[in-house]
């Protein structure tokens, strides 16, 4: 059994998000091991894209200044556009995860690219099927993973900035359900 955990804390605001992360940051805790995505609003009055300068990615769209910031603080950015869900940002660690899903040609029934990386650390379906509902609906998630002890610390600072909910999994490798190549 793998000492390796992940918590998932989801957010109703970009602003309720942002704030965990400053948190989880003031409270010391890595944020090489720290992850968030949500959706950003398509509009036809608005360029939604992104561009890397060296190594300080930048965007523009409704929540550009919020994710500017978040990219500055988390290592690894992403923008993906998914079919059902729209446009999708991610930082952190979780970026790596969905592109290996998505380099590996791994899918998984009815699953986002998303759902897809998450899954294939080792987060239940029913969960991640629940995590993409909510970005779908227009509500983050931040993402902690570590050890045990890490992610337990993670859980108890989390718990303080009141996420709508919180949930902890074993991460473990594996090979997806319906997995193609």
């Amino acid at each position: 059994m793998s000492n390796k955990q992940a918590m998932v804390a989801i957010y109703t605001t970009h602003t309720e998000a942002e704030g965990a992360v400053k948190e989880l940051q003031r409270a010391g805790f890595d944020m090489k091991k720290l992850s968030i995505v949500g959706k950003d609003y398509h509009s036809e009055e608005h360029v939604i894209g992104y561009y890397s300068t060296g190594d300080r990615m930048k965007y523009w769209g409704k929540q550009g200044a919020f994710w500017g910031g978040i990219w500055g603080l988390l290592l690894g950015a992403a923008f993906f556009a998914i079919p059902g869900v729209g446009p999708v940002l991610v930082a952190g660690p979780l970026v790596m995860w969905i592109v290996g899903a998505l380099e590996g040609a791994i899918v998984v029934g009815g699953l986002s690219a998303v759902g897809a990386g998450l899954y294939s650390i080792g987060i239940p379906k029913d969960s991640v099927l629940k995590y993409e509902t909510a970005i779908k609906g227009d509500q983050f998630l931040v993402l902690a993973h570590g050890t045990a002890d890490e992610v337990t610390r993670a859980q108890e600072i989390i718990r303080t900035t009141h996420p709508s909910e919180v949930g902890t999994h074993e991460l473990r490798t594996r090979e997806p359900v319906g997995a193609t190549s």
